[in-house]
């Protein structure tokens, strides 16, 4: 058999025209396509997951950076405020009060000053002063009771006026009357300081120490207390004379007693119902004129006097504060 005799192999049908051929050129060429979009999302998603892997491990990074920093900040801050408390805890506020009570202080003493340069006698007249009669003939009737006035007990000295002494001490019990006259007291009392007026007024006679309440400001409200007390009693007939050695102390007092009693700057002053005094000597000498006048000096010795100058006792009414030892250190810190 020749080659020409040889069957030829049947080719399959390429008719293009063919539908069912058509579709799956078009399915293969689908699936490739997909085959191809899932093999590039494939990639696409493992590149992410390594960016983001990656921005996740800087974020880490930075994270623990910022804790470090954090934590070294949180250290100094600590370390800065204990320095602050060890060298200068409450330096600048001390300070700054000091500064306050003397510049009040100072401006108090000017315009006392300035009243006394106002009242000063340029040309001072002679005074002649002749016995009265009447000097001479003293009643016996008042002989005895002025007898009798000074020879009474210390302690009896306010027993003939205990009963309006103990309403007023009930009313400062009370509420606070903001609104009051001036002079009166427009703070309240606790029972502990109404037992240490009542010792005071009853069984010291109004003369004598009493243990400080603490701190200025509640000793400041015991003295305007006495002071609405004995504006009561006396009227215009007596005077406040505070003693405090360092400024920025008789400031507080002036602040104190401003606020308790509704008191304005011209209620302080030699001619007025207060009157400031850093030294001992000066205050008994404006004791003595008082006294000479016929008026009654009221005297407040503040808990930082540790000596107090046997003259100042000699007066009928005066309340000396006593310091406990904390007080007393608490009052060396402040002044250093």
């Amino acid at each position: 058999m020749s080659e020409t005799d040889l069957p030829v192999p049947q080719q399959p049908n390429q008719d293009p025209g063919n539908p069912i051929e058509v579709n799956n050129q078009l399915s293969n060429i689908e699936s490739t396509q997909n085959t191809e979009e899932k093999i590039k999302q494939t990639r696409s998603k493992t590149e992410l997951d390594k960016l983001l892997e990656t921005a996740l491990k800087e974020l880490q990074f930075k994270r623990q950076a910022l804790i470090e920093d954090i934590e070294e900040l949180s250290k100094k801050k600590t370390n800065l405020e204990q320095e602050i408390k060890s060298s200068f805890s409450g330096q600048s506020d001390a300070i700054a009060r000091r500064v306050k009570g003397f510049q009040e202080y100072l401006i108090g003493a000017l315009q006392d000053l300035s009243q006394s340069a106002e009242q000063l006698e340029l040309v001072a007249q002679p005074v002649l002063v002749q016995p009265s009669p009447l000097d001479q003939n003293v009643p016996k009737a008042e002989e005895e009771e002025s007898e009798a006035i000074n020879n009474m007990p210390i302690s009896e000295t306010f027993r003939p006026d205990e009963v309006l002494i103990r309403q007023c001490l009930d009313q400062f019990l009370g509420q606070p009357d903001f609104y009051a006259e001036p002079w009166k007291l427009r703070r309240s009392l606790t029972k502990k300081d109404n037992e240490l007026l009542i010792d005071w007024f009853f069984s010291q006679g109004g003369r004598g120490a009493q243990p400080s309440r603490g701190n200025r400001a509640k000793n400041t409200l015991i003295g305007a207390a006495i002071i609405s007390i004995l504006g009561e009693l006396y009227g215009d007939r007596f005077q406040t004379l505070v003693l405090a050695g360092q400024p920025e102390r008789l400031g507080e007092w002036r602040r104190g007693l401003q606020d308790a009693l509704g008191l304005g700057r011209e209620d302080f002053g030699p001619s007025s119902g207060i009157v400031l005094f850093e030294r001992g000597d000066a205050l008994v000498e404006r004791a003595d004129r008082l006294e000479d006048r016929g008026e009654v000096p009221f005297i407040l010795i503040d808990a930082a006097e540790q000596v107090v100058d046997i003259p100042l006792l000699q007066f009928p009414i005066w309340l000396a504060f006593a310091a406990s030892p904390e007080e007393i250190y608490d009052e060396e810190e402040f002044l250093r």
